[in-house]
């Protein structure tokens, strides 16, 4: 359905044309006419289905620009989020110089406190922000029409959910609230009936949990195997712009860490990083001076990073929501994406777990061969030497290469230049991962089917008869990327237009 359709105006549809859409997504098809109506609405939708415009369009639309109270508030998880749902609502609202604000902690207060003194009409805040504002009475919510409850089980994981009932407490009864969730757990049910009158259910379907557009596949390795494979699998699909998601805060330094060490530009955000921090690196990676943004979950949430081509679970998670959460960064807004996890062998019923949830099953891939990486190496090399012959700018070094040839054969001399311009192997630089302990057996003694519906354990022979390979003669979408620093002596001011081929290899017989 296109967004002329729904029914908004022509301030609205100009800034949705701007930023280059024309087609709604299903949760905005569905939510769009119901918010419009007044209806309050249960929205079930992973990050990257495009919530943001589910609710803010239709807000914006509603939006009385004479009335300068807060109007409209959006409670958010985290910082990233809040400041990323403020700047859309902004982008969209452009035209009807509708204001809109973002509260978050970590941030000065007394600036926010200015800032809010402007009376913004739209309000994206983090819970326990919100609550010192409303405590101080900077916030007010007395002409508060519309409330959305944003990521509402990630709020309720991290423990939000009595700031959230203290903040609508003090909303009017009479107001239309929207909560949009990807699961439905039921302390987010029981919000669903306390702060809601006849909310319509709008669901996106376990299929679609998550996209076509992504090729999932897994890699049986013990954990001590992991960074080095790893590596030589970047070195065969080349990512552009790459999320890695570890289990603790350690593994993330130290996956960061290592990176570095073999020549990746790459950073880390969790927890105990500073918002000045986090947000530095959020930045930076969205601009393209990163490559790889290894991340824990708590870290991640919230992030709608666009252009990610692959996402690597370096640890599985425990629980397979986390995965549809992980793996929803990528292959969006029709681009295709790749998402590669790495499983130890008594974890492999966690992987099954995530197959019953999101319906696709994960096709196994082998570690590349030394071979393989370094086809993939020379590729990256051939690459940057096309480039600069396309350029043609290179006559001022004639002389010299005259000069040259008359020592060395042509040859010798290509196959010299290319081993300058292609990466090292990165496995040769040593590289420590302190193991983690495995994730808890989940199979039940006696056979039968094990707790929550996993599945009993399969013949592993038919699940490890492929490999992922570079091919010359068949091409899997023509994957991108794959930076290292220049200070390690890698080129990489080339690398966001090659092209990389990959094909699955059935070893059976």
């Amino acid at each position: 359905m296109k967004f002329k359709e729904l029914g908004l105006d022509h301030e609205i549809l100009k800034a949705i044309s701007r930023s280059g859409f024309e087609e709604a997504t299903p949760i905005q098809a569905e939510t769009i006419p119901l918010v419009l109506k007044g209806d309050d609405v249960i929205g079930q939708a992973q990050t990257g289905t495009g919530k943001t415009a589910a609710f803010g369009l239709p807000i914006l639309e509603k939006i009385d620009k004479a009335d300068k109270n807060i109007q409209a508030l959006i409670i958010s998880p985290t910082r990233e989020l809040a400041i990323q749902t403020q700047e859309e609502l902004y982008k969209l609202g452009r035209d009807k110089k509708i204001k809109v604000q973002a509260v978050y902690g970590g941030a000065d207060i007394r600036r926010q406190i200015r800032s809010l003194s402007d009376h913004p009409q739209i309000l994206v805040g983090t819970p326990g922000r919100l609550l010192d504002h409303i405590n101080r009475h900077t916030v007010k919510l007395g002409g508060l029409k519309t409330l959305v409850l944003d990521e509402a089980d990630e709020m309720l994981d991290m423990g939000f959910i009595d700031d959230i009932e203290s903040i609508v407490k003090t909303a009017p009864v009479e107001r239309q609230t929207l909560l949009f969730s990807a699961t439905m757990p039921a302390p987010i049910m029981r919000l669903t009936k306390n702060f809601m009158h006849d909310p319509i259910t709008v669901k996106i379907k376990s299929k679609e949990l998550t996209a076509d557009s992504i090729e999932q596949y897994y890699v049986r390795a013990k954990d001590f195997e992991k960074f080095d494979v790893m590596t030589r699998i970047f070195d065969v699909q080349a990512p552009d712009l790459a999320l890695i998601f570890g289990r603790t805060k350690r593994r993330v330094d130290e996956l960061t860490r290592g990176l570095k060490a073999r020549g990746y530009r790459a950073e880390g955000i969790h927890g105990d990083l500073t918002q000045q921090k986090r947000m530095s690196v959020l930045r930076q990676f969205k601009s393209g001076q990163l490559d790889f943004l290894v991340a824990t979950d708590v870290a991640a949430r919230g992030l709608d990073i666009n252009n990610v081509t692959h996402v690597y679970n370096y640890d599985i998670p425990q629980d397979p929501d986390s995965y549809v959460h992980r793996i929803g960064r990528t292959g969006r807004a029709g681009k295709k994406g790749v998402s590669v996890t790495f499983v130890s062998p008594n974890e492999i019923e966690y992987l099954h777990t995530i197959e019953e949830l999101t319906k696709k099953r994960m096709l196994p891939m082998k570690p590349p061969t030394d071979q393989e990486a370094f086809l993939g190496q020379i590729s990256t090399g051939l690459e940057k030497v096309k480039e600069q012959v396309e350029e043609g700018d290179a006559d001022k070094y004639e002389p010299m290469a005259e000069t040259l040839l008359e020592t060395y054969t042509p040859l010798q001399l290509v196959s010299a230049y290319l081993k300058a311009v292609s990466p090292d192997d990165a496995s040769s630089v040593p590289v420590k991962i302190t193991p983690e302990r495995p994730l808890p057996s989940r199979n039940k003694r006696g056979g039968g089917r094990s707790n929550g519906g996993y599945r009993g354990n399969r013949s592993n022979g038919g699940r490890n008869g492929y490999q992922g390979k570079r091919d010359g003669g068949h091409s899997n979408g023509g994957r991108q990327g794959g930076r290292r620093d220049s200070s390690r002596g890698r080129d990489n001011a080339s690398s966001s237009n090659r092209k990389r081929n990959f094909t699955i290899r059935n070893n059976e017989g």
